[in-house]
């Protein structure tokens, strides 16, 4: 949440105003902080300023701090909202209607491949493996915006995968519920987060001897004619 990039157009922008909206009974004046972020959803508005910036660091420390953000009581039942979209999936670990975690991951491209109930099955094991040391060990709701998964225990089991699933969820005390997809919007907008990662820098071992090495080649006329004689051979080859 805290790291949540800038959006950069209508579509992430409404993402993020599902999210921090989905919780915005905690926050108080949410309208006031959030209105520079709102007038930018009108049809050609969005024009990103310096208000719409403060707004957008306002709603990120709200969600991630108290009274949004709770500590987890463990004398209290825990929720995990779990959504899966095209380019990754996202879970909220909740008690009683607030937030205790958020959790966001971009799908690999061969996760991408996957059927919509495989790729919700997978936000699910990636939320509960993640959040074990609060659900172990108590009965806990998972609810999900894919109709058929609440049926998945009574299901016989038939492929690889699904016998991965079973054995992942052993030993939890949970109960599968269906939620509709316009009622989840917290987890549907982490599920949809801007994938940002990109590589920033690149690091690999150095030698000096490496550097001696090709200096001493590059001044050696008997490797300068191998080498010529190497690419005369490789360009006039036929097979």
């Amino acid at each position: 949440m805290v790291d949540w990039p800038i959006p950069t157009n209508q579509r992430e922008l409404r993402g993020f105003l599902g999210l921090t909206g989905y919780y915005r009974r905690f926050v108080a004046n949410y309208g006031k902080i959030a209105a520079p972020l709102t007038s930018l959803l009108r049809k050609g508005g969005f024009q990103w300023t310096g208000k719409a910036t403060e707004a957008f660091e306002a709603l990120k420390t709200a969600m991630s701090t108290a009274p949004v953000l709770a500590l987890p009581d463990f004398g209290k039942p825990f929720v995990v909202e779990c959504d899966a979209s095209g380019e990754g999936i996202g879970a909220v670990l909740m008690q009683e209607g607030r937030p205790v975690a958020y959790m966001s991951k971009a799908l690999s491209s061969q996760s991408r491949q996957l059927s919509t109930y495989e790729r919700e099955m997978l936000a699910i094991l990636h939320a509960v493996t993640k959040w074990r040391p609060y659900l172990i060990g108590q009965r806990f709701t998972i609810r999900t915006d894919q109709r058929s998964l609440p049926y998945f225990m009574e299901q016989r089991v038939h492929t690889p995968a699904q016998q991965r699933w079973v054995t992942k969820l052993l030993g939890y005390d949970y109960e599968l519920v269906y939620k509709k997809g316009i009622e989840n919007r917290a987890a549907d907008a982490l599920s949809r987060q801007p994938d940002t990662s990109e590589l920033a820098s690149f690091s690999a071992p150095a030698f000096p001897i490496s550097s001696d090495m090709w200096g001493t080649n590059a001044e050696d006329h008997t490797m300068e004619e191998l080498e010529s004689e190497f690419k005369d051979r490789f360009t006039n080859f036929k097979p």
